[in-house]
């Protein structure tokens, strides 16, 4: 399975330079030019790697570090012009698992890539999981429903699928609408409310699979998952 890259970069030329060479390693990429767009697409794009420049417009790459680290373990390469020892101790300290500084050999930071991809995978959170009759596929974005011998794909959006998961990922543990909004849209403007609608939609997509009521509203707080069901 291809892994995919996050290139958060705010100079046109770099980005263009870093996602040529990256792609032609054989990694998908997707790629953001400001704090805000970093945050949306790391959430949407479920990113296996992360380079991450740190002067950007809207907000400081080490606070686009600091978030992804609140919610997730994705391995990130800071890739900046700053070069001194207080921002790079900063980074690590934070979470970064390493740090190139421009100007730079496209083809080291492949290199780079691939080594901190191998030194990460043991010790990351498994891929993979089952909370009862679902299934969860990080790394294809997939989600499943139903006996173990015939489980049934189901057609969800984003959105759902990232509520899926994170309720799967705890089932039994009552989330609140807030904090399934922070799983899927981090940063977002949106009202907790729009959590009711997605979830309305995914209860619908899991009765048609053939497992209904396996989400439930928990009264003043919001959803959670019983895998038993």
């Amino acid at each position: 399975m291809t892994d995919r890259i996050l290139i958060v970069e705010d100079e046109r030329e770099i980005a263009e330079i870093l996602t040529l060479y990256v792609e032609n390693a054989g990694f998908a990429v997707a790629r953001a030019t400001s704090y805000q767009e970093a945050v949306r697409q790391h959430a949407q794009f479920a990113p296996d790697l992360v380079l991450l420049d740190i002067g950007l417009p809207g907000g400081d790459g080490l606070d686009v570090l600091s978030s992804v680290r609140r919610r997730v373990d994705t391995p990130v390469i800071m890739v900046t012009a700053v070069d001194d020892e207080v921002t790079k101790l900063s980074s690590l300290r934070i979470g970064a698992d390493d740090y190139v500084v421009k100007p730079f050999n496209p083809s080291e930071v492949v290199e780079r890539i691939r080594a901190v991809l191998r030194r990460t995978r043991g010790g990351r959170l498994r891929r993979l999981f089952a909370a009862g009759p679902v299934e969860i596929d990080l790394d294809a974005r997939t989600a499943s429903c139903g006996p173990a011998e015939n489980r049934q794909r189901l057609p969800l959006t984003p959105s759902e699928f990232g509520i899926l998961a994170h309720l799967a990922a705890h089932p039994r543990r009552a989330f609140s609408r807030a904090e399934l909004l922070e799983a899927i849209s981090p940063d977002s403007d949106a009202y907790d409310r729009v959590v009711d609608s997605h979830v309305s939609n995914l209860r619908q997509k899991l009765m048609m699979a053939g497992c209904p009521d396996i989400i439930e509203p928990v009264r003043g707080i919001g959803y959670r998952l019983w895998a038993e069901r």
